[in-house]
């Protein structure tokens, strides 16, 4: 009931109310009412009137949308959240798409690390440590832009490219700036856990994700972000990346840009305040792309372009016609 003034004085949150009753799954019926409700007709009953607006039969309650899907959603995953006409759209992404997420491709979905300590850790001056021991961290606040723009921050890195930890004794400016520290590390559950590591980040640091070009997608924001990175920098605990192996990442990119991939966030995300999404691994896994292969060059360069300048419009013109949806292109909007 967004928006809705369920209750007496404002609120934040608003309920929802959802009637359950135990039986075979058929055809489900799914309406929505918006600010420009009117009364209906005399007479009109208004579960009659939804039913033929489902049907098309009529508009006999106005400020209603509602559609009938054959089937509901089935297994153990959320139930998506969307307006009637946009769920019907869905189901058919979903099932005539695969995941982004694709071995077959190559592609993979990550979060960036967690330090645990990230005022240990996190740092614009890398003159701290050994030079070895620093990479470039891209921060969130690195993509508002839409591009890449490193802040000069760094991880002290304390792992070894064999995943293990360094050896302190090697690196006296390491083991100095670490000691310093140690009272603030060692209260950490994970150095609890594992009191001879107390000196380790939470994650460990993949040395093969630093140099591989990347899209990094920010957890929170009102509208989907991708940002390329080339290779340069490692991302933080806030930020989402996406690698692969068989896609150009300016192509996926406009497609992850566009209002086709974000209606999969709105659908499955919680929101938060204000309508920010979650750009969380668990949602962005529910979105469905063409694969890469199908894509004609005309179309790459249109997915290419938009993406580059930044052009969420193009990108979603771009998207329908990649993902064939011409006749849900109005729901969209």
């Amino acid at each position: 009931m967004h928006n809705a003034p369920a209750f007496e004085d404002d609120v934040a949150a608003y309920p929802a109310v959802i009637a359950v009753r135990r039986g075979a799954q058929g055809s489900a019926l799914v309406a929505s009412v918006g600010a420009e409700i009117g009364t209906l007709a005399s007479g009109a009953g208004i579960a009659d009137a939804i039913t033929d607006v489902a049907r098309r039969e009529g508009n006999a309650a106005p400020g209603f949308s509602a559609i009938l899907v054959d089937q509901w959603f089935r297994g153990t995953a959320p139930w998506p959240s969307l307006e009637p006409r946009q769920l019907r759209l869905l189901q058919r992404l979903e099932a005539e798409f695969g995941p982004l997420e694709d071995p077959l491709t190559g592609t993979r979905i990550g979060i960036g690390v967690a330090t645990g300590a990230d005022r240990v850790f996190i740092t614009t001056e890398p003159d701290k440590v050994e030079p070895d021991r620093i990479i470039p961290l891209a921060m969130t606040a690195d993509t508002r832009n839409g591009t890449l723009q490193w802040s000069g921050h760094y991880l002290i890195n304390p792992w070894q490219k064999s995943r293990g930890l360094v050896d302190l004794a090697a690196y006296p400016r390491l083991r100095t700036f670490l000691e310093s520290r140690k009272a603030e590390l060692t209260r950490r559950h994970i150095s609890k856990r594992r009191p001879d590591d107390w000196y380790r980040t939470i994650d460990p640091v993949r040395y093969e994700l630093i140099a591989r070009h990347k899209l990094y997608l920010p957890d929170m924001k009102l509208a989907s972000n991708p940002v390329l990175d080339k290779g340069e920098t490692y991302p933080h605990h806030n930020l989402y990346h996406l690698t692969s192996k068989d896609w150009d990442l300016e192509v996926l990119g406009g497609l992850l840009l566009s209002r086709v991939a974000q209606l999969f966030i709105e659908a499955y995300c919680v929101k938060m305040r204000g309508g920010t999404l979650r750009f969380q691994a668990q949602y962005l896994h529910r979105i469905r792309v063409p694969s890469p292969e199908s894509l004609p060059e005309s179309l790459c360069h249109q997915l290419r372009q938009a993406f580059r300048t930044r052009d969420a419009a193009a990108a979603t013109a771009a998207a329908v016609e990649a993902y064939g949806i011409a006749d849900f292109a109005e729901a969209l909007s």
